[in-house]
Formats: structure tokens, C-alpha cells, sequence
């Protein structure tokens, strides 16, 4: 044995200081690799719908159903296991509503709890029980422990089992000891969240989806653009603030920023009424279905003109500075005429919707007034010390990234950049050819640095990257040839607003294609899937999320409002058991009090992808890898011991 082996065993020998010890959490290990696999649970471009986000979670995309059903298949009513599944989702609110209905309180609280633990156990099944008894709230954890792992044999232990329920009604708690058993069920029957990109943008709680997330017990997010987005502007990278600022105009969501993060738009909107005052502003108007008063609506559309002429500015500004990002073609200010009221585009003149334009020095388009310059610099400090955007953001940078390996599956939110004939596009990027995985790492690199490097020089650069990554042609995160955002407001001519995709898009039936981007991050194309989001799936026009043979799946189906008239559904849910992969297409969601008073769930249409001809086990996947190796430096820690290289340690 060479000394730093030697030594590496020393240190373990501390965790584990006699053969007993070593033995035990050799055995412990061997044994959960037998356990069934735990569930995943896959979700995509939420994009700020907390409540249908919540439900979901809630109800693990039907996992909670599924669980009911197999427990209760033939001997409750659908009303009653629909009720019990209600209750499990909203237990405090569907309890209150559920008791003024019932003659015997107690009773009802004695049924229900009996119900629940069999759901419990069920749901614990494939689980150790060190697990499950840390997933259980502390103040009912020694009860419920015995209740979910008691065999109930003989006459005894069943008496046994009914003093303990009759114990807890019988001093009141039998409320609060329910309420912990809907959330210990929520939190078994998913194992392990993935969001495959885009919490922000478009819908009214993103910060309340980040505040969910991080109390989440085990997630991990693949950044979606907006999801940059937002980080570039908690850099204070001025084109991201701008770009934010104004998506949330646009769809009447300017409290996210006021209410939820606590940051002033006041400057902003006094300049904007100032200047706009006698402006119609009517390319403007908002979208969603935020209600508005009179005075908010004005107030919202001349804020959203001018943070728009503000970005266009401010994306100017960065485009002239960062020549490498090769995105002249899309500084359009000077490309207009003032007196004309026209633009060339391409060599086309086009009339614009709107000519009005007090702020734009045709001589210097892209330079700020001193009155936006000021405005600007205030927000890039709101932004910047932002104490609960700054939280959420080091939440995303330590539980995310561009892209996961997880399980043998590739994730990542938008797509690989692709040539027309399916190869590899080489990116210049910082003065290297890159792509593929090298391309993604790069990128992702610059994101941490922008937020985490001690450079002030390093992180100027990497911030205005993150802008890149918004929006650039060659970001895997976007993946269209523009973002045409200042013609869908001036230019009347729908040909001027299309985006072209990347070929990765329509390449995605092409085996070898698809196989060779699995190849290109290590993977098994025989076993692995694709798993991302970012353009929503149009189902209403029979386009199905499952490309090649299942080995794609494109899980963007409109979980936000603003696509749902185009998809027809309400956004893709994914979940992958230990049984195989099941995609689940949901309608929309009503409402949280509709979901309590009326036991209104979130329909599903479930299909099947993939179903295992072998039930998978934790052994089969990223974590009995890892323990495969923990057991084998018990093995040699044991071997150790016994050959006296190492001495156990004395232990009263």
C-alpha cells in the first residue's frame, strides 16, 4: 500500500473506526443498491406560474393519484380517492372545508389517518428508513416511524397501532399529525426535481417559484435564457436590466420587480410619463392577463416604450463595444429616418408603426440622455444590491448550470448548435473554434464569473456574455438567427419578425444526429434520452414532443398562459421511475381555490415512453455508481484492518 492510499485510508478509518463499523455501512450500502430507483420529476419553462407550478408539485405530475389509486383501487369511491388526493395536495385548506361537512370530527380524523398511512407506506416502500424518517416533520417523526414500519401482526400490535391513532385524536393533534402525513407523502413520491430552464419571465411569480425551490428537498435547474437573464441583470449588465425591466412591462408584471424584489421603478416611471406623456404609445399595449387600472395600464405602457428605447440603446452600446459578438446586423437605431418615419432593413425601407422618438439623438442614436444615463446607473445598483435577487441567484448558481448528466440522460434547456447537415457548428468564441460540450462549459464558465470572479475586468466581460447568451444566434439557449424584438413593436411586415431556428430543430428525427450529440457528452445512445425545453411543442397542430423514437423529448408544451392559445395544452410534465419514463400533457390550471373547493386537479394525458423490461434499481443509476465506490474503500479500509496496516480505534 503506497503512502497517500495509506493515508486516504487513515482518514476514512476516523468515519468508520473498527471493523464493526465498517462492516455495518458496507452491508447498509450493499442493500440500498437493491432498493427500486427513486423517482425523477422533469419540468420546463414555467416562466413565472406559481400557482399551476405549485399544484404540480404538489401532486408529482399524478404521482400522488397513481399512489392512491394503487392503494385504494377497488375499495374507495373515485369521489373519495379524489378527495383524499385533494387533501393530500392543500391539507390544511381541503381539512377545514372537509371537517364542516362531517358529523364526527374525531372519526373522520381516525379514517383519514388510517388512509394515509397506507398511502405512507406504499409511498416509503423504496426508501432506507434513515431516509424516510429524515424526510418526516420532527414533531411527529418517533410516531409515525412506528406507525409506517410496525407489520401490524396479531392481536397486540393492532391494538398497539389503534392506541396510537386513538391517542392522537384523543389529544387534539390529530389535525396537525394528518397535515404531516400529506407532506411527508409529497415528499416521497418524488425523489428528485430537475427544471430543465426558464423559471423567469412572462407570468407574475417567478420570485415566488425561487422562494419554493429553495426550501425544495432535492432539485437541480438547467438554466433557460430568461433564467440569464435575470443573472446578468443581478450582475447589473445594463442590456439584461433593460431587457427585463421591459418584459415585465410587457406583460403588466412591473410588481414582480416592485413588490417581490423590493426594486424602485419610480425614476423610471416619472421619466417615462414625462416624455410619453401626450404619447399613446399604442405599439405598447400589454400582453397577459394581468388587470390593470386606468392609470396603471398608462403608466405601464409609457414605462414599457421607454425601457424599450432604452435597451435598444443599451444592446447598441454593448454590440459597438463587444465587436467579436458579430452582431452589427442587429444595431437598428441609425438604420432609421427620423424624418421619413422609415427604416432600412437589408436593404428594404419599411414605415414604422411608430415615429416617435424624443429621446433618440439621430446623430449619436445610441447615446443615453442624461436623464436615462442617471436612471440606468440607479437600477444597475437596485439590481445589483438586491438582497433577495442576489440569494436567488447564488441559489442558481449553485444547484444549476447550462447543462446535467444525470441518470444516463442529457439535459439542458434550449439545443446543441447544429450545421445544416447535422454536424458540430464551431462557434468563435473568445478567440477559440468551439462547440458542442467544450462551447457549453465555455459559457457556462463566463456565467460564474460574472458573479463570482474577484476581477472587476473579468467580470465586465463575463457580464456582457451573459447578454450574449440571451440572445446571440450561436447560444444554445436561444438558437435562432435573431431576436426580433424591435420589429414585433415598429414594423407592420410579419415576414420581418421571424426567427429562423437553429437545423437543430428540424434535425431532431435524425438519428445520427441525435446520436452523435449523445456521443458528444459521453454518453450511451442504446440507453440514454434528451430531455429539453425552450420552444414550445404546438399540439393543438398535432406536433408530438417525442422525437426519434423516444430518444428526444421536448417537454415545452405552454406551462405559461401567453402560449397556451397556440400549444393547446398547458405545458409537459416528465417523470421517470423505476417502471420507465411517463409524459404527462396537462390542461390548464384553474385555480388553487377551485383546485380545494372543488377538487379540481390539473387532467393529464399520460403516455408512456419508455417501460424498463427490468425494474430499475438505485444500483442502476448516478448514486449506486457512487456508492459502488464507497463500498469498495470499505472493502480495502476492512481489508486494512484486518491485515493490521491500520489499527482499529478504541472505542468505549
Amino acid at each position: 500500500m503506497n503512502q497517500e492510499e495509506l493515508r486516504y485510508l487513515e482518514r476514512l478509518a476516523d468515519l468508520y473506526p473498527s471493523v464493526a463499523a465498517a462492516s455495518t455501512e458496507l452491508i447498509n450500502l450493499e442493500a440500498i443498491l437493491n432498493l427500486p430507483k427513486g423517482t425523477e420529476h422533469f419540468l420546463t419553462d414555467i416562466h413565472g406560474e406559481y400557482e399551476a407550478f405549485a399544484h404540480v408539485l404538489k401532486n408529482g405530475s399524478g404521482s400522488v393519484r397513481r399512489k392512491v389509486n394503487d392503494v385504494f383501487s377497488n375499495t374507495l369511491s373515485a369521489k373519495d380517492k379524489q378527495a383524499l388526493a385533494t387533501l393530500i395536495y392543500y391539507p390544511r385548506e381541503k381539512m377545514e372545508q372537509m371537517m364542516n361537512q362531517v358529523s364526527n370530527q374525531d372519526e373522520w380524523c381516525r379514517i383519514t389517518m388510517y388512509r394515509l398511512i397506507e398511502i405512507c407506506k406504499r409511498a416509503a416502500s423504496k426508501y432506507t428508513r434513515s431516509k424516510v424518517r429524515k424526510a418526516m416533520p420532527p414533531e411527529f417523526a418517533y410516531v409515525l416511524e412506528e406507525l409506517l414500519t410496525g407489520k401490524g401482526d396479531g392481536a397486540d400490535k393492532t391494538s398497539y397501532y389503534n392506541a396510537i391513532v386513538d391517542t392522537i385524536v384523543r389529544v387534539g393533534r390529530g389535525k396537525e399529525c394528518i397535515i404531516a402525513m400529506c407532506q411527508l407523502i409529497q415528499r416521497l413520491v418524488v425523489d428528485h426535481l430537475h427544471i430543465v430552464g426558464d423559471i423567469y419571465d412572462r407570468g407574475p411569480g417567478p420570485h415566488r417559484i425561487m422562494d419554493k425551490l429553495m426550501d425544495y428537498h432535492s432539485v437541480d435547474i438547467q438554466w433557460g435564457n430568461h433564467d440569464v437573464l435575470w443573472m446578468g441583470a443581478a450582475a447589473g449588465q445594463p442590456g439584461c436590466i433593460a431587457n427585463v425591466i421591459r418584459i415585465c412591462a410587457r406583460y403588466g408584471n412591473l410588481d414582480i420587480l416592485e413588490d417581490g424584489y423590493g426594486i424602485n421603478l419610480l425614476p423610471l416611471a416619472t421619466f417615462a410619463i414625462n416624455v410619453y406623456g401626450q404619447d399613446p404609445c399604442s405599439c405598447f399595449q400589454l400582453k397577459g392577463d394581468n388587470v390593470l387600472n386606468q392609470y396603471e395600464a398608462e403608466v405601464n405602457v409609457k414605462l414599457h416604450k421607454a425601457i424599450s428605447i432604452i435597451q435598444f440603446k443599451a444592446e447598441g452600446q454593448i454590440i459597438n463595444q463587444r465587436p467579436e459578438f458579430h452582431l452589427e446586423s442587429r444595431n437598428l437605431l441609425h438604420r432609421i429616418n427620423f424624418e421619413a418615419g422609415t427604416i432600412d432593413i437589408d436593404g428594404t425601407e419599411y414605415p414604422l408603426l411608430d415615429k416617435n422618438f424624443p429621446t433618440i439623438d439621430p446623430k449619436d442614436p445610441y447615446a443615453y440622455t442624461s436623464m436615462e444615463a442617471d436612471i440606468m446607473e440607479r437600477l444597475v445598483q437596485a439590481f445589483k444590491n438586491c438582497e433577495k435577487l442576489q440569494q436567488h441567484v447564488r441559489f442558481l448558481l449553485a444547484k444549476g448550470g447550462l447543462y446535467k448528466i444525470y441518470n444516463g440522460n442529457l439535459l439542458y434547456h434550449g439545443c446543441i448548435p447544429l450545421n445544416e447537415d447535422g454536424s458540430l457548428k464551431a462557434v468563435e468564441y473568445r478567440g477559440e473554434r468551439l462547440k458542442g460540450r467544450a462551447l457549453y462549459d465555455a459559457l457556462e464558465n463566463d456565467v460564474r464569473r460574472a458573479i463570482l470572479s474577484e476581477k472587476e475586468a473579468e467580470r465586465a466581460v463575463s457580464r456582457d456574455v451573459m447578454w450574449y447568451i440571451w440572445l446571440h444566434p450561436d447560444s444554445p439557449l436561444f438558437g435562432k438567427d435573431k431576436m426580433a424584438t424591435f420589429e414585433r413593436y415598429f414594423l407592420a411586415d410579419r415576414e420581418t419578425h421571424r426567427e429562423k431556428k437553429n437545423p437543430y430543430y428540424h434535425l431532431l428525427e435524425n438519428e445520427g444526429v441525435v446520436y452523435g450529440i449523445m456521443r458528444e457528452f459521453g454518453l450511451n445512445p442504446e440507453t440514454a434520452h434528451i430531455i429539453n425545453g425552450h420552444v414550445p411543442v404546438k399540439s393543438r397542430s398535432g406536433e408530438n414532443p417525442v422525437k426519434c423514437g423516444g430518444k428526444v423529448l421536448v417537454i415545452d408544451g405552454g406551462f405559461s398562459k401567453a402560449y397556451q392559445a397556440e400549444t393547446g395544452i398547458a405545458g409537459y410534465s416528465l417523470t421517470y421511475n423505476s417502471y420507465g419514463l411517463i409524459l404527462a400533457a396537462l390542461e390548464p390550471f384553474e385555480s388553487t381555490e377551485a383546485a380545494i373547493e372543488h377538487e379540481i386537479d390539473i387532467k393529464s394525458d399520460s403516455i408512456i415512453v419508455q417501460r424498463v423490461s427490468k425494474r430499475k434499481l438505485v444500483g442502476d443509476t448516478d448514486t449506486g455508481r457512487v456508492l459502488r465506490e464507497k463500498i469498495s474503500d470499505l472493502e480495502r479500509l476492512l481489508a486494512a484492518y484486518r491485515s493490521g496496516e491500520i489499527l482499529e480505534r478504541f472505542v468505549k
